[in-house]
């Protein structure tokens, strides 16, 4: 049985790789922390941008409204999605490490004192071809601001 730690990680996503950041709070999760993800918009997509964005799209054809898959278009829930598909969501310790996670878009009030972590192995200073923000993929398929 697994020991159970309460300590939280703060991540800032800020030029992070989104997958290898996702693969790395995922192995957190299960590990039993809980882990708060701040300015989710800024993480980094690999790959050309106008590719990228047609497989989104063609994505979001897939299912109905109603029934699902739900197809989240806000930069957050999107990295919410990422994350949850690297835990074994549909068994019991998936769900219970997927409940620790929170996302942010930008920095809530309550945590801008605090001190945030980056992760080094995700950092976008590795990629070497083209690249761009999970924030300009949102906009494209769909994200109001507003919301």
């Amino acid at each position: 049985m697994q020991t159970t730690k309460t300590t939280v990680s703060l991540v800032n996503a800020d030029g992070l790789i989104l997958g290898r950041m996702a693969s790395k709070v995922a192995k957190r999760l299960l590990n039993g922390e809980k882990v708060i993800i701040v300015n989710a918009e800024k993480a980094v997509l690999s790959g050309k941008k106008k590719s990228k964005v047609a497989e989104a799209k063609e994505f979001l054809e897939v299912g109905a409204p109603r029934k699902g898959p739900f197809h989240y278009r806000r930069p957050d829930r999107i990295l919410r999605k990422t994350v949850r598909g690297m835990l074994p969501f549909k068994q019991p310790k998936g769900k219970i490490a997927y409940k620790k996670l929170k996302v942010f878009i930008g920095v809530p009030e309550d945590l801008k004192d605090q001190q945030m972590e980056t992760l080094k192995e995700a950092q976008v200073s590795k990629l070497k071809g083209p690249y761009f923000t999970l924030a300009e993929l949102a906009k494209e398929i769909g994200w109001n601001q507003g919301e």
